[in-house]
């Protein structure tokens, strides 16, 4: 691929081992007098060992393409453009945008995307990129791999998800209770756990402390894969309405589902029972307490229901 390789000694061996990625960071902020915008979620990964975990999850092979979010000043992209077959490396920060470009020149198979990565489909990018790719790369199939900024992890991980061109596979840097949630088990289910479960299988990795990152966070993180299903783990005849009985469910997470679900959908209480019970669910749990295959069912319920209304 043409990948720039590690300086070698006449005699074969390698020469002094690169830098640390914490060498490598203060680095590149000193000679670019950059200041760390923390409104951005700007930790930048500082834990070599960490970064090596997260290249290993991803199993990437020469003929994978990758897409990184919020790739910063390059640390994992460049670790990305060393192992997989090509990157798209997805910044909104300009002034680190410009920079990773100067990074990455030795590269020819990255792509730097300097725009919001929730307003870029995920189909369409994949479309305007592929010319780009060599013949055994498939456009069509690609992992995501990203040190996730907290603020975007949930709409972003939805946003992927719920792709008509979804990832085969996520390996993504969370903060440590978000990976909790999306793993959680019914009887701690929440709409964002529903919302990745629906899709993938999550795993939990490895969880990393706060010291790993530059700046250090207020809380520690964790390393999540998400295994993606080639169809949704239940079926969805109406993804629309689904979702808005789940939401309308956990609108009132401590009230019994009965009537959650009446406040939530604005149906009269009598109504609601009855979509709970032909959905076989008692109306005094909690939504937390459902499985998705008791939502498929509520789902159902519902749009058999506002197709009888209408």
């Amino acid at each position: 691929m043409g990948l720039r390789t590690k300086q070698t000694s006449e005699d074969g061996r390698h020469s002094a081992r690169a830098p640390s990625p914490l060498t490598q960071m203060m680095r590149l902020l000193r000679h670019h007098n950059l200041r760390v915008r923390k409104r951005l979620g700007q930790h930048f990964l500082v834990d070599g060992e960490v970064l090596e975990r997260i290249i290993a999850s991803a199993e990437l092979t020469p003929t994978d393409l990758v897409i990184e979010i919020g790739s910063g000043l390059g640390v994992l992209t460049e670790q990305l453009a060393q192992q997989a077959g090509w990157v798209i490396a997805m910044e909104l920060d300009n002034t680190l945008a410009a920079i990773l470009k100067q990074r990455m020149a030795p590269y020819r198979n990255v792509t730097i995307i300097n725009e919001d990565v929730l307003k870029i489909d995920p189909a369409a990018l994949l479309e305007t990129q592929k010319a780009k790719f060599p013949p055994e790369i498939n456009s069509t199939s690609y992992k995501v791999v990203a040190n996730l900024p907290y603020y975007i992890t949930a709409p972003t991980l939805r946003y992927y998800l719920e792709s008509s061109a979804k990832p085969e596979m996520m390996v993504v840097m969370v903060q440590k209770e978000v990976a909790e949630e999306i793993m959680a088990k019914p009887g701690r289910l929440s709409l964002l756990s529903i919302s990745i479960q629906l899709y993938g299988e999550p795993t939990l990795i490895t969880r990393v402390p706060a010291h790993s990152f530059y700046p250090a966070p207020k809380v520690d993180s964790a390393i999540l894969k998400i295994i993606v299903y080639p169809q949704p783990s239940v079926n969805i005849a109406d993804n629309e309405n689904f979702f808005r009985v789940i939401r309308a469910g956990f609108s009132s997470a401590r009230k019994q589902i009965g009537n959650s679900l009446a406040q939530g959908l604005g149906l009269p209480k009598m109504e609601t029972l009855s979509l709970l019970a032909k959905a076989s669910i008692d109306a005094q749990r909690r939504a937390q307490t459902l499985t998705l295959k008791e939502w498929e069912r509520l789902g159902q319920a519902f749009s058999t229901y506002r197709d009888e209304a209408s």
